[in-house]
């Protein structure tokens, strides 16, 4: 995990939080870990269409691939 001085922290701020990655970083003062910064769970609704362009579906979707007759 990334450390980061406080002071270096209250100069960069805007810039780390932009470049947070999802281990996040330990934030120090003196040498000693005070804080962790870690970024906040993502909502499911940005899940939806973040497949898009990776996916491709073969086929019909809406078929099982079998024949079947209702019959009666």
């Amino acid at each position: 995990m990334k450390k980061v001085a406080a002071a270096k922290f209250k100069e960069q701020c805007l810039s780390l939080l932009d470049h947070l990655g999802p281990e996040g970083i330990v934030i120090t003062k003196h040498g000693k870990p005070v804080a962790r910064l870690v970024p906040m769970e993502r909502a499911s609704a940005d899940l939806i269409g973040s497949l898009r362009e990776k996916i491709r579906v073969k086929g019909v979707i809406e078929s099982t691939g079998l024949e079947w007759e209702a019959g009666g």
